[in-house]
């Protein structure tokens, strides 16, 4: 009698403890404190330590949170014990957010390869490539992806990428069209445009910022690169607008400046010129004063157009 009665008291007390942690577990999925779920993931665990909900909810908090590493431990955790592709995709975005690319390419392989529809995963295997360098891996990759799924343009700007690093600007040039033929709107005329600039198809170029604008009048960026297409054209007067356009929408945009800075110059107005130069250089930089071009190290004058930046630096400096 007393086996029976002591039997029924650990039923008894093996209920209660799994009925409460459900109640903290569905507590954790309401709630939308992010600390707070974390909280009561911790309560879940404690009473049942090998409940891989919790560690997977608990994963996805932290994450959120910016605690990547701890959400490694959670997902690795549930790993350990029953691997799956939701978890594995999941450690793989922690660790791709802390630029582990390696260990998160593992983790999206891993995921496709549980499921073979886990189209999000191969996409991001495909960027994880991508910035490992392996770029012609990225381009089966992302060409995958747009087998699976042939609207998904992110794909399609990132195989686009991918060619473009590899130098294949035809192939690229390709892929960027195909983003425009099935979307045709301010993004995909935009990308296209600023990758025309970087092979210096400035006419071409153009010719997108202005339908990106069409599409939406606000594109801030858009004005910039226009601004900056036809500066290389020689459209000083159109240039100057295109920047002080971009002004507008962000006061403190240093490259808009230094196109203003250059495009005064082109026009002889060397006081303004000199105004932006040292206005661009201020914004950077408040502390120290402008000594070599490095200072513009952060531009987009410096990273993509630096022949050119550095002989009107050489102008601008003597101002």
């Amino acid at each position: 009698m007393k086996k029976q009665l002591i039997i029924t008291a650990l039923l008894i007390s093996s209920f209660t403890t799994f009925a409460q942690a459900n109640k903290y577990l569905r507590q954790a999925e309401r709630s939308a404190d992010l600390k707070e779920r974390i909280e009561l993931c911790n309560q879940v665990i404690a009473l049942e330590p090998k409940n891989l909900d919790a560690y997977f909810l608990r994963g996805l908090a932290k994450n959120d949170l910016g605690d990547y590493y701890g959400a490694i431990v959670d997902y690795s955790k549930i790993i350990l014990l029953d691997p799956d592709p939701d978890t594995y995709y999941n450690r793989g975005n922690s660790r791709y957010a802390l630029q582990d690319f390696e260990g998160a390419k593992q983790d999206f392989e891993k995921a496709f390869e549980l499921d073979p529809y886990f189209i999000d995963a191969l996409y991001s295997l495909g960027c994880a490539q991508y910035d490992l360098g392996e770029y012609e891996d990225a381009v089966k990759t992302f060409g995958k992806v747009s087998v699976a799924d042939p609207m998904n343009t992110k794909a399609i700007y990132r195989r686009a990428d991918s060619f473009n690093a590899l130098k294949q600007y035809r192939n690229a040039l390709n892929s960027y069209t195909l983003a425009v033929n099935i979307d045709r709107n301010s993004l995909a005329y935009y990308n296209r445009g600023v990758f025309l600039m970087s092979i210096n198809y400035y006419k071409d170029a153009l010719s997108d910022f202005e339908k990106a604008i069409r599409r939406d009048n606000n594109y801030s960026h858009a004005y910039f690169y226009r601004g900056t297409a036809q500066l290389f054209l020689g459209d000083f007067v159109k240039a100057f607008g295109d920047y002080n356009t971009t002004l507008k929408f962000d006061t403190l945009d240093f490259d808009a400046m230094l196109g203003l800075a250059i495009a005064n110059y082109k026009m002889n107005d060397l006081q303004n010129a000199k105004l932006f130069f040292e206005k661009a250089g201020n914004i950077i930089d408040p502390d120290h004063a402008i000594e070599n071009i490095n200072h513009f190290k952060d531009t987009y004058w410096f990273n993509n157009q630096y022949y050119y930046f550095s002989q009107m630096f050489n102008e601008l400096i003597k101002l």
